[in-house]
């Protein structure tokens, strides 16, 4: 029931993507247009811009919905996700890095991003691992993370003045210049990294039990946990590679999904995936339509959204599993 309901919720908020804006379609010329019977205008309005948004507002939101997730489960720490613990800052460092060399689309920037993604994601498991840190620790060595890499990223746009203007739609997070060149690659990366972990949900339940229970199960605990970490920064990576930064996707659906699943990852991941990819296009469309005839960017909205829920779990939790 849960599966068919979040089916159809991402059913439902994909059609009013893709017939809402400043040009409103009704279905019926949504079906008329993509047969190919209604004007070149309304045609070139959904091929071009409503298709490639929607598309990456959907993918974006499974991809950093899941890989939330995963951190919390890996980390055993539920605070923890990519927008949290510098994943998300990282990724982007690696799509700045990538576009100061003049490279704007294409498998490099997504491997850049998930290259990215993957260090921070290591320094912050290291940190935790080496010093025996506390919870609470864990997220804060995160946030410092999260500002050091944002500002070698404002330090490398300053020096390039043509990147600064690029790069100020990315910081903000949006969809708003998404194309289906700049999508594709990072479309092919998140659906390998998805199909990887839904085939995985078993041995991550053993990973979040423990290392001494998944040790006496036979499990190879590390190498588990290490591709565990490898595919929740890919997801990441892939997404801000054409998303921008967007913040608390990852924190706020899994603890929603959690509520109705449990810490089943049978359960938690495919439901993650589906509420992440409505979430995201739902705060597309409302970013869209708000105030019309000027769009507010995504990345704003998701933030002034996701503060006061971020502050709300610190004091529920307080930096642990709660």
């Amino acid at each position: 029931m849960l599966l068919g309901g979040g089916i159809l919720a991402v059913l439902l908020v994909t059609v009013l993507s893709l017939c809402l804006g400043n040009v409103h379609f009704t279905p019926g010329e949504l079906f008329g247009i993509l047969q190919g019977s209604e004007g070149n205008v309304n045609r070139s309005i959904l091929l071009y811009a409503r298709l490639p948004r929607t598309f990456a507002s959907l993918l974006a939101g499974a991809a950093l919905a899941v890989s939330g997730a995963v951190l919390q489960n890996v980390l055993a720490n539920r605070l923890a996700s990519p927008g949290v613990i510098g994943v998300n800052a990282g990724a982007g460092l690696g799509v700045t890095l990538c576009g100061a060399g003049g490279i704007l689309s294409g498998y490099a920037v997504s491997l850049s991003a998930f290259a990215g993604s993957l260090v921070s994601i290591f320094l912050i498991f290291l940190f935790s691992r080496r010093m025996n840190a506390s919870k609470t620790t864990v997220i804060l060595s995160g946030v410092a993370l999260n500002s050091i890499l944002n500002a070698i990223c404002e330090s490398v746009t300053v020096l390039d003045t043509d990147l600064a203007m690029l790069s100020i739609d990315f910081r903000v997070g949006g969809f708003s210049a998404v194309s289906f060149t700049r999508l594709f690659p990072a479309a092919v990366l998140i659906s390998l990294a998805l199909s990887g972990l839904f085939s995985l949900c078993n041995e991550l339940d053993i990973v979040t039990l423990g290392d001494e229970t998944a040790q006496g199960v036979g499990l190879a605990v590390g190498r588990y946990r290490m591709i565990f970490l490898v595919l929740a920064a890919l997801l990441a990576g892939a997404a801000v590679s054409f998303s921008g930064l967007l913040g608390f996707v990852g924190l706020i659906v899994p603890h929603f999904v959690r509520r109705f699943t449990g810490n089943e990852s049978g359960r938690l991941l495919p439901l993650c995936a589906l509420s992440g990819a409505a979430f995201v296009t739902f705060c597309d469309l409302a970013a869209r339509l708000l105030f019309l005839p000027y769009e507010l960017p995504v990345g704003i909205l998701m933030s002034v959204v996701g503060g006061p829920v971020f502050l709300v779990l610190l004091v529920r939790y307080r930096g642990g599993l709660g």
